[in-house]
């Protein structure tokens, strides 16, 4: 079988992972060097959320139109979908090698047009060549990973793609602080993504391409030649029989290794079943809200009521960090707790981190700041006209001036407390500047709060507990949960899903928040963890430590190992188990 049976997976898995670097440095390279793939996902994907606070100070009719905000953001994630979906298909034809070198063109190409941009239609060009590298980046950067690792080991190397997305993620933040103050801002922010590509292009050229692709292809000998260059030289046979067995397989059962049809991998049930939970989880991983945190996170601290853009990037950069930090806490557990544990704990910490979230938000909508009756005479001739006009005045607070539309306005509020009555004054630059010119704080997407903090503690509780579980495990079950034959096609539709869900979070959270606020936005996303949770207690196998082969025998019999909290003993009970 694939990979083999090793006793002692529990104990030294993250072990023998970090002893690659002495004993076998050819498997960390292959996986390093592909897991920069991870990085770029990462940067591309966290570095918008400080680049935006700037790019909006650039251009008006970004700042004015929340649809725009969500456009540049979210259009990444639309390149993204096409490019997992042609990715899948160029994984299956051309090789994992080849689609991971075209993404990193992309990558290159992407961040050259968005620090060139004079515009907010470049800039969105940009962020959908940068999405096409990130699709297929996403899908292939953990199947080339997963087929070039030993089974023991296979769940920690793919969560090495994790904590290099995570990485990224926590680097795009470290590098928005570094040119806060630089000129260019935000064209600095996100040019410097083409460098990690053109290094990675580089280093791909050096490396081969996946054993298990050459071997399905007919390449026996090359595959042979990578094979005992990962594999100890006595169970390099037993991989390669192995691969000729799932192989001839699938021949006899389809009378050729030829072309795939989508009603071939419904009719199959192994596919469809390992597409219910690949799918599934793909899925739930963007709908429990992680990238609202990851690309509006500047934005949250703000609604928490911290009015500086530098203090909003600093203290997301600590979410960032926390994240990173939560997938080398994935390295070391996937292999020894199992996938399905990890997300289920991992789903009890994030339903309980958003109903803090909402509550906290709830709380500080509710008792926010009042809106002085009389304005200082330098601001007179700038009151927010809603609030001159409204009939009962004395009602407002900080709240519903920033609710106002008509034009927009902003909230100016005491430095010596900002929780006294502050003004509500129309939002522009004269009068921010105004604002600012008597050391006073300026809000426009937050109030004051001295519950903000909380919301502070409710990020960083749901990215330790999101980062370990829900953010690394989708990613390993679609790299090991489909036969060889279906592999690419099957990681291209389930990374499809992810980013079809990854944009319409994206693309409706704002909206969300205007529309219902953001406690409710929060609350919402906290009832679909407890669905996500129901489906992962029925619909997701565990695979820790089995080869391929034997979780395709897993979900032909349906032994989805309800009973996850025991143990076990060996691949074969757990294909008899119910």
């Amino acid at each position: 079988m694939e990979g083999g049976i090793h006793p002692g997976t529990d104990t030294s898995a993250f072990r023998d992972c970090f002893s690659l670097a002495w004993k076998n440095p050819y498997v960390l390279r292959l996986a390093f060097s592909a897991g920069i793939g991870g990085l770029l996902f990462g940067y591309d994907t966290g570095v918008i959320s400080g680049a935006l606070l700037y790019i909006r100070d650039d251009f008006e009719e970004v700042d004015r139109k929340t649809f725009l905000q969500e456009s540049i953001v979210s259009m990444a994630v639309a390149g993204a979908i096409i490019g997992a979906a042609v990715g899948g298909w160029l994984n299956d034809r051309y090789g994992r090698r080849t689609a991971i070198l075209i993404a990193d063109f992309l990558f290159f190409v992407g961040a050259v047009i968005m620090a060139a941009a004079n515009g907010p239609p470049l800039l969105i060009v940009g962020r959908i060549f940068v999405g096409l590298g990130v699709g297929m980046a996403s899908m292939t950067a953990p199947l080339y990973i997963s087929e070039a690792s030993p089974a023991k080991i296979r769940g920690a190397l793919v969560s090495t793609n994790g904590f290099l997305i995570t990485g990224g993620q926590f680097l795009s933040y470290l590098i928005n602080l570094a040119f806060t103050k630089a000129p260019g801002t935000w064209r600095w922010m996100l040019g410097v993504a083409g460098l990690p590509a053109l290094i990675q292009f580089m280093l791909m050229l050096l490396l081969p391409e996946s054993p298990r692709w050459l071997y399905r292809k007919g390449r026996e000998e090359e595959a042979k030649i990578i094979l005992q260059k990962i594999y100890p030289d006595h169970e390099v046979e037993t991989e390669i029989l192995a691969l000729k067995e799932s192989v001839d397989s699938e021949i006899q059962a389809k009378g050729s290794s030829g072309k795939i049809t989508y009603a071939e991998l419904w009719k199959t049930k192994t596919v469809r079943r390992g597409l219910i939970a690949g799918v599934g989880l793909q899925v739930f991983q963007q709908f429990v809200g992680i990238n609202t945190v990851m690309y509006y996170s500047p934005t949250i601290v703000q609604l928490a009521g911290i009015a500086s853009n530098e203090t909003a990037l600093l203290l997301s950069l600590v979410t960032a960090g926390l994240n990173a930090c939560g997938s080398i806490v994935s390295i070391y557990f996937i292999d020894r707790t199992g996938r399905k544990k990890l997300l289920i704990i991992s789903l009890f910490g994030v339903i309980i981190s958003l109903g803090l979230l909402s509550g906290i938000f709830y709380n500080t909508s509710t008792h926010s700041s009042l809106v002085t009756p009389t304005a200082t005479a330098k601001f007179k001739d700038y009151t927010c006209p809603d609030y001159s006009s409204a009939v009962n005045a004395n009602s407002w607070d900080c709240m519903k001036c920033l609710k106002a539309s008509s034009p927009d306005c902003g909230f100016c509020a005491s430095a010596t407390n900002k929780l006294w009555p502050g003004e509500c004054l129309i939002s522009n630059d004269t009068t921010k500047d105004m604002c600012h010119g008597q050391d006073r704080l300026w809000y426009t997407r937050g109030c004051p709060s001295k519950m903000g903090w909380l919301a502070l503690v409710g990020l960083a509780l749901y990215i330790i507990f999101f980062s370990p579980g829900m953010g690394t495990v989708p990613w390993i079950v679609n790299s090991e949960i489909y036969p060889l034959r279906y592999r690419g096609i099957c990681g291209g539709i389930a990374a499809t899903a992810n980013w079809i869900s990854n944009l319409i979070v994206a693309q409706s959270f704002l909206t969300l928040t205007h529309a219902i606020g953001t406690s409710w936005t929060f609350l919402l996303f906290g009832v679909i963890s407890v669905v996500a949770l129901f489906f992962v207690f029925i619909c997701v196998p565990e695979t820790k430590g089995l080869p391929i082969e034997e979780v395709e025998k897993m979900l032909e019999l349906r032994a989805l190992h309800f009973r996850f909290w025991e143990k076990s003993p060996d691949a074969n009970d757990k294909t008899q188990s119910a």
